[in-house]
């Protein structure tokens, strides 16, 4: 039997590049997927998109925005859904003091100010610690830019409006990873230890050093996770 598909769906204003590694390590086994998520204003029209194109049964996994939109996946669809991993995210409804303060920063994307707006979204602390950071920073701000303003306008509205999805995660009883970087501050430890412990089929796996992005950060040790949590039997959700 052929390994099942994956499905990767990226963070806000990332692309196929956010999973560089991954495709590399899994792409000779099974056809990887890496569908655009910035095409409409909710999260749910984005996980109605991404089912019209995906195959019949896969597996998911998504990082930081592209988590949130695999739980919504995972909700309207579960029977299509083999396994899920989110990595660097968040189940919970944005709260409206954190979708005020996206305001500003559509207006200024809005009179052309996307790099401005990026380059101060990643702060230093955005990421872990090292070496490599620049690097990593450099990719995401050549992906963001490509992606371009149209795109972070409708990913700021859907993640305004995204629904909270403590529920669905309750309902899981698939083969799920919830991955997290030590040194993620946007989406910290201890929101992913509230969602594995929501989650029947959940293992919980922390990248150390690595911050909100241990694809790139931590490729090797995120691969291993990834194996492993592929490697699991795989069941219907309920």
């Amino acid at each position: 039997m052929s390994a099942e598909p994956l499905v990767l769906l990226p963070g806000m204003m990332c692309d196929a590049r956010l999973f560089g590694p991954q495709i590399t390590k899994f792409g000779p086994q099974r056809a990887i997927h890496v569908p655009p998520i910035g095409g409409f204003e909710t999260v749910e029209d984005i996980a109605e998109d991404i089912l019209r194109h995906a195959p019949p049964r896969f597996a998911l996994a998504g990082l930081s925005m592209g988590g949130i939109v695999a739980m919504e996946v995972v909700r309207i669809a579960p029977d299509r859904v083999t396994r899920l991993a989110l990595m660097d995210t968040n189940a919970m409804a944005e709260t409206p003091s954190y979708a005020a303060q996206r305001e500003p920063q559509i207006a200024r994307v809005m009179a052309g100010l996307l790099p401005e707006v990026m380059r101060e979204e990643m702060k230093p602390n955005y990421l872990a610690p090292g070496p490599g950071r620049q690097k990593v920073l450099d990719l995401v701000m050549e992906m963001a830019l490509d992606q371009g303003e149209g795109v972070f306008l409708r990913q700021s509205r859907a993640l305004q409006r995204r629904p909270d999805q403590q529920a669905t995660l309750r309902k899981l009883k698939i083969p799920t990873l919830v991955l997290c970087g030590e040194h993620d501050t946007l989406c910290p430890l201890a929101r992913h230890t509230f969602m594995a412990e929501l989650i029947e089929t959940a293992e919980l796996r922390v990248i150390a050093g690595a911050g909100h992005m241990p694809t790139l950060e931590q490729p090797d040790v995120t691969n291993s996770a990834l194996s492993d949590w592929l490697a699991r039997p795989a069941q219907a959700s309920g």
